[in-house]
């Protein structure tokens, strides 16, 4: 299926030429019909001659209507200009074509009506010129009357080389489905239509609301007023969904592959039409069937950033236009560079974004955007509409290798300046790591550590967990010489001070297995947990706490809380009597 949009001054026949190729009514509503004029969209398909078929977006052409014609004409890749023999080129013909230009529109033909009312060579001469500076470039045209038939033959073939010429859509891409018209039908709910350009819809689908992200079920699906199973882009499209009112959805709005599509309202455009600087401060964006009134900001000569009145499912490299409604304007056609642009706060902020903006030309890039954000999410660079082909750092996270590379140097920076500052501390935790290279996640940080770093129990180290500062290692070797025949006497709390050992430095020794701390002010060698099981063994089993504060050469003080730390190891067991016997004998 193929779908083309008409174009054209008002009156000039569009309708008339779309209900005698088809055979249908385009106009729906009973006004059009009373007064002889397209008011709103109006639909209707017909088999060529190859046996392809074409559905007809048949759009207003009087000046009061040129939204309802930019919602016609937004999602169709192809176009029909149509202008009468006897009037020619008019005001809403240019503006008309200024829609398809600054739409990027690439593919049309021209159509001259009413050819049995005046000779069609002077108005098909001025419409080619027109049209051949623009992007649709040389037409094709054929002449034609609607009421004698005479050309209708020939603009059948000529439509089938044009579809012929459009490229194929892709149909196993996500669904953006624009909403031109949303009703009810008795029975069914709500149905929506409108041009689906890309991707592919199936009966019992899961699809994404843009205004809200709320999600939806496909009931059913028509296409050329048949029910289908499935329809593939591009095709007009109408589907009902299950269980939404109809007052949920509406001209503009747009139905999603759920988490393939970002919605925002700030985007940096380049601007191929009026000079930047010459835009007023708000006008109408026109993408899709949606029309949003903006502010603009003008960055660069030809670059401009968009707040948009509400926010819009947008992709990098969408085409959208520009239109001043109080003047009837066509301001110029616009490329989507940047659908989540930094913010402007510092002074010279605009200047230097508009230098990024120079270098973009629209064309999603994995490894521009990267080097742009240094970071970012893989399915937030996917509902930008980047293809996502580099391996995550950690989690989803993408790197740009240089920046990578940067913050690995600054991970062992920061780590080595915290040990100079903290030498008692086993190493920096990862979260002030994370405040201090200014990362969003703690994963990054993780993700970092290489040798000579290490990372054990949320802190990254750079040296062996068992290495201590010179000042500490001194003092616990007197320790251990002081106390190397009498190691289940602990040393007083003023020896531990005079030694230069104080809270931080006996944690610091006893984090490096240099010490043992048995209470606040109470610390053994590290070997005295199995020494002192030796000892006790070779007592009478079972025995008292006086027999194991003899037998051990030292105080109560030490004594209580050693048996209390054997008995949570399960090295002894106290029994009822208070008496305690050894479980685990010593190797």
């Amino acid at each position: 299926m193929h779908v083309v949009a008409t174009a054209g001054h008002v009156d000039h026949g569009k309708s008339t030429l779309v209900r005698a190729l088809t055979g249908m009514e385009p106009d729906r509503w009973a006004e059009e019909r009373r007064r002889g004029m397209t008011i709103d969209l109006g639909f209707a398909w017909t088999a060529l001659p190859s046996g392809a078929t074409i559905a007809f977006v048949d759009v207003p052409g009087h000046e009061r209507f040129v939204p309802n014609m930019l919602a016609g004409v937004g999602p169709v890749p192809a176009a029909l200009v149509v202008v009468a023999a006897d009037e020619g080129w008019m005001p809403q013909s240019a503006e008309h074509l200024a829609a398809l230009h600054a739409l990027e529109v690439s593919y049309g033909l021209l159509v001259v009506t009413r050819a049995d009312l005046a000779d069609p060579a002077a108005a098909t001469e001025a419409a080619r010129a027109e049209i051949a500076a623009t992007s649709l470039g040389e037409v094709e045209a054929v002449a034609v009357s609607a009421l004698t038939g005479d050309g209708l033959p020939a603009l059948r073939a000529a439509l089938d080389r044009l579809v012929a010429r459009v490229p194929a859509p892709v149909v196993d891409g996500p669904v953006r489905l624009w909403v031109d018209r949303s009703f009810t039908v008795r029975g069914s709910g709500t149905v929506v239509t409108g041009t689906l350009g890309g991707g592919r819809l199936r009966v019992g689908d899961q699809l994404a609301l843009a205004d809200t992200g709320e999600l939806v079920r496909v009931r059913g699906l028509h296409r050329l007023g048949e029910a289908r199973d499935r329809v593939d882009a591009v095709a007009r499209v109408a589907v009902n969904l299950r269980g939404v009112p109809k007052d949920r959805l509406a001209r503009g709005d747009a139905l999603l592959t759920p988490g393939r599509f970002r919605r925002t309202d700030l985007v940096d455009v380049r601007l191929a039409g009026d000079p930047a600087a010459d835009l007023p401060a708000t006008l109408t964006l026109h993408v899709g069937a949606a029309a949003v009134p903006v502010r603009v900001r003008p960055l660069g000569v030809d670059t401009v950033r968009l707040r948009l009145a509400r926010p819009l499912p947008l992709l990098i490299g969408d085409r959208a236009l520009l239109r001043d409604p109080g003047r009837h304007h066509v301001a110029g056609g616009v490329t989507v560079l940047d659908v989540d642009p930094p913010p402007l706060t510092r002074r010279g902020a605009a200047v230097a974004r508009a230098g990024v903006l120079a270098g973009l030309d629209g064309r999603p890039d994995l490894a521009g955007e990267l080097r742009r954000r240094s970071l970012a999410r893989a399915g937030e660079l996917t509902r930008m509409g980047v293809t996502v082909t580099a391996e995550p750092v950690a989690g989803d996270w993408l790197a740009d290798p240089d920046h990578w590379r940067r913050l690995g140097d600054r991970l062992v920076e920061e780590t080595t300046r915290y040990a100079r500052e903290h030498p008692l501390e086993p190493g920096v935790p990862v979260e002030v790591l994370r405040r201090r290279l200014d990362l969003p996640d703690r994963a990054l940080v993780a993700a970092l550590v290489r040798p000579p770093l290490s990372l054990r129990a949320g802190r990254v180290a750079t040296a062996p967990a068992d290495t201590l500062p010179e000042l500490v290692a001194g003092a616990v070797r007197r320790v251990h010489a002081e106390y190397a025949r009498h190691p289940f006497r602990a040393p007083e709390a003023d020896r531990l001070a005079a030694l230069g050992l104080g809270p931080r430095e006996i944690g610091a020794a006893v984090r490096a297995g240099a010490l043992l701390k048995l209470t606040e002010n109470v610390v053994l060698l590290p070997g005295a947990v199995d020494d002192a099981v030796r000892v006790l063994a070779g007592l009478p089993q079972p025995f008292t706490l006086s027999a194991a504060r003899q037998a051990l050469d030292t105080t109560r003080r030490v004594a209580v809380p050693l048996l209390e730390l054997l008995d949570r190891r399960g090295a002894t067991r106290r029994l009822p009597d208070d008496a305690r016997e050894v479980v685990t004998p010593p190797s």
